[in-house]
């Protein structure tokens, strides 16, 4: 069972190209926080626009840089279930732990097709396939029942619930059992996810604050909620910034504000507002990650905070 706080992993790019160097240093910089476990390629590492070869390359990366440090889990998904076939595939050969495979997108396949599509991926690989429920991107929500019978299957394990249904991880609970692996993907409502039953998080929010996830993390996991909720406190803010626009951009902004990697990004998705980059850097001094944002001060004001600053000290 997968436990603990795992980061959704961004691709950072350089050219047009993945930044290797950058995507290596940002999985030590992950393991170094503490963080539980590592998720590249899924939707934040900007999956869809990624190439097979780029896809592959990203899950190897991963893997080697990991050294079995932490768990990899690795996103296979696609609505062409043949291509998920061999994306897991690749993934197990590449020495990852487990798959993430998402929901079929824009086909919008039935219950039935959703158990098959499952059943025949499980059937490819010895991996432990954790099933990715997200109809916000996906349209398709599998219904706790599908879920129910796949689980009868050996090797699919749980779920990355990102409903934002608070009460169907007790639903879950109780209709397919204690061992069914539940981890939320939404930053937000982490908390009371965990207070459910919950056994962990695929986290965006993680990317740029580890350490802070990790610990609070571990703190649900002690069933210590009251000191849980005051970094759940500091990180609300964030949780709430980083989906302004559409993600990845506002994190990768985040990730290149602290110094981890660019903030390249690929079509259709551009680059974040500055109304936006205001918001993050609002959300990341309140977290404690910086300072002070002064990135879109008048250059009067910036003048006159380091001024004070230096007659504070």
């Amino acid at each position: 069972m997968f436990k603990g706080a795992h980061t959704a992993l961004i691709t950072p790019f350089k050219g047009g190209q993945i930044d290797e160097e950058s995507f290596r240093s940002f999985i030590d910089f992950q393991i170094s926080e503490g963080i539980h476990g590592l998720v590249p390629v899924g939707t934040t590492g900007e999956s869809p626009t990624l190439s097979h070869e780029e896809h592959k390359l990203a899950v190897e990366l991963c893997v080697q840089q990991a050294d079995k440090r932490v768990p990899i889990i690795a996103g296979t998904g696609s609505n062409n279930t043949e291509e998920a076939i061999d994306l897991t595939r690749h993934a197990e050969s590449a020495g990852a732990d487990a798959a993430l495979v998402v929901t079929p997108y824009y086909n919008k396949p039935t219950q039935k097709g959703l158990y098959s599509h499952f059943e025949a991926i499980s059937k490819s690989t010895k991996l432990p396939i954790i099933i990715y429920n997200i109809p916000g991107r996906s349209i398709v929500d599998m219904s706790t029942e599908t879920m129910k019978s796949l689980f009868k299957i050996e090797n699919i394990v749980g779920v990355k619930d990102a409903t934002s249904n608070i009460p169907r991880v007790y639903e879950s609970k109780t209709v397919i059992g204690e061992n069914f692996n539940q981890l939320t993907g939404d930053d937000a409502t982490t908390l009371a996810f965990m207070t459910y039953g919950g056994h962990g998080s695929i986290s965006v929010t993680s990317n740029i604050a580890p350490k802070l996830c990790s610990q609070f993390m571990q703190l649900c996991l002690s069933k210590d909620f009251a000191e849980a909720a005051k970094i759940n406190d500091k990180l609300m803010p964030l949780h709430h910034a980083l989906f302004v626009e559409s993600s990845p951009g506002p994190v990768k902004y985040a990730a290149s504000k602290l110094g981890l990697c660019g903030e390249e990004i690929r079509l259709p998705l551009t680059l974040i507002s500055d109304e936006t980059k205001v918001l993050v850097d609002k959300a990341l001094k309140h977290a404690s990650l910086i300072s002070v944002s002064y990135t879109h001060l008048r250059a009067h004001e910036t003048l006159r905070y380091l001024v004070c600053r230096l007659l504070l000290e």
